[in-house]
């Protein structure tokens, strides 16, 4: 059995890295957390790097086991749903879930100076900032760290929790052991942050949602096929925006950045896909050449336990962000960790074993269905067949509560395993691709023989 003296080391002091931290702290464990960026409570946050987060209920759950967040609308904006801006400047909103669902648009940064100044509380943490992670030696626990003077200390510890992302220093020296697995895929998409100020006349808290030029309580997604733009609130009044877009087109009609070379093609490029966004985007042409584009990459990886040494967050399943997940699934990955250490009384091993057994399935079907719901979201969202079988899948999930849940919601308003949505995901497909092969369904679905047409299907795949 495990003694609570023992020293752990986490390499990064991002979202997961400092939650990490909170969690073992209060379990009583000694805990040096370094970091190779600066203090970010200390210097200014670089530009465009800041892209809001989706926090849903797995986030939550492990923020409420960690004791912060009592009240998580401090630390977010309620979304209940998603706002379509169709190309003719209509709205369409689409709620998430039931009527008391939602997920919270989040600041990271604001988030993870909160984890960072509640995990230090603890006399048992210390955070070491400006220490790059050279060298990690799984068998023995000993960590290699270099400063900007370019002079090197090793760490020794009992255990080691690799945080430090999706470019993870620590995987990247596992990889070089025998019989470590490893694949990165990237999306031919980039993005670029942008935004969409609070009303300029609106400085006054007490005026609430007039600070708003748009609908506070939604994700805002402008739906272009290969391409979209997305925009989540923030407390102040401004939206943090995020285009979606390919580096190289496809074909002579696609858009892509290698195309925006000049203001006016930008300009046309936006007026042209997101005519409505364009007016309150008064900073358009300096976002967009100020800021950074960046990849979208999806990482898996085997095994996240090797020797004393695991895995956790990014560095051990990065993926994209299109299902709102990746914070979440690195969050539930610590309240996971968590719990398996009590079960097994901190016998690290048996605890660590344990983790990765069940983190690991969950972490390559979030992968999976992150990139699948890029095209529900880019593609299928102003489509009316797609928004005909929400409805239905509303309707089977009220007829038959406890036998069809809508997957979205398996995802983000359960703690069910991933791996388990991602099965259901593949049932929901065949049930559906049967439904509309019956001529006219689209139609007459809501008539006593469509409903008895639908209903038999679903017990053909569901059974009785």
């Amino acid at each position: 059995m495990a003694t609570k003296h023992q020293n752990i080391v986490i390499v990064g002091a991002g979202l997961v890295g400092s939650l990490a931290a909170l969690m073992l702290a209060k379990r009583g464990y000694t805990v040096n957390v370094f970091e190779r960026r600066p203090d970010m409570r200390r210097v200014q946050a670089e530009r465009g790097r800041s892209i809001n987060l989706a926090l849903s209920h797995r986030g939550r759950r492990a923020l409420e086991y960690a004791g912060v967040a009592t009240n998580v609308e401090e630390i977010g904006i309620r979304m209940p749903g998603r706002m379509i801006h169709n190309l003719d400047g209509s709205l369409t909103f689409q709620p998430y879930g039931k009527e008391n669902e939602a997920i919270y648009s989040v600041s990271r940064s604001g988030l993870n100076i909160a984890l960072l100044n509640a995990a230090e509380g603890f006399e048992n943490v210390r955070f070491h900032f400006g220490y790059r992670c050279v060298d990690v030696q799984s068998d023995t626990a000993e960590t290699v760290f270099e400063r900007s003077d370019g002079s090197q200390s090793r760490v020794q510890a009992d255990y080691i929790l690799a945080a430090d992302g999706a470019y993870s220093a620590v995987r990247f020296t596992l990889q070089k052991r025998d019989r470590f697995n490893y694949e990165q895929y990237y999306m031919r998409q980039g993005y670029k942050e942008l935004t969409i100020p609070a009303l300029a006349n609106a400085t006054d808290s007490t005026l609430g949602a007039q600070r708003w030029q748009m609908k506070p309580h939604a994700l805002h997604i402008w739906s272009r096929g290969t391409y979209m733009l997305i925009a989540l609130p923030n407390p102040d009044g401004s939206f943090t925006c995020t285009l979606f877009l390919p580096f190289e087109s496809a074909h002579t009609a696609e858009p892509s950045f290698e195309r925006l070379t000049s203001n006016e093609a930008v300009m046309e490029f936006f007026t042209t896909s997101f005519p409505d966004a364009v007016p309150m985007m008064p900073n358009l042409l300096d976002d967009f050449w100020h800021n950074p584009v960046s990849s979208l990459v999806t990482v898996k990886c085997s095994p996240w336990v090797h020797g004393r040494v695991a895995l956790i967050g990014d560095a051990a399943h990065a993926i994209v962000p299109f299902y709102g997940q990746g914070m979440n699934a690195g969050f539930e990955d610590c309240r996971i960790l968590a719990e398996v250490l009590e079960q097994h009384n901190d016998d690290w091993r048996a605890a660590l074993r344990q983790y990765q057994e069940l983190r690991k399935p969950s972490g390559d079907a979030i992968a999976q269905l992150a990139m699948e719901n890029f095209v529900e979201m880019s593609e299928k969202t102003a489509d009316p067949k797609f928004l005909l079988r929400k409805t239905m899948e509303q309707y089977l999930h009220e007829q038959f509560p406890e036998r069809f849940v809508p997957v979205y919601s398996m995802v983000t308003f359960s703690h069910l395993p991933y791996s388990a949505a991602l099965q259901e995901s593949e049932r929901q497909e065949q049930l559906f691709t049967k439904i509309f092969t019956r001529r006219g369904i689209e139609e007459n679905w809501q008539t006593p023989e469509g409903k008895h047409y639908i209903h038999q299907c679903f017990e053909q795949l569901y059974g009785g």
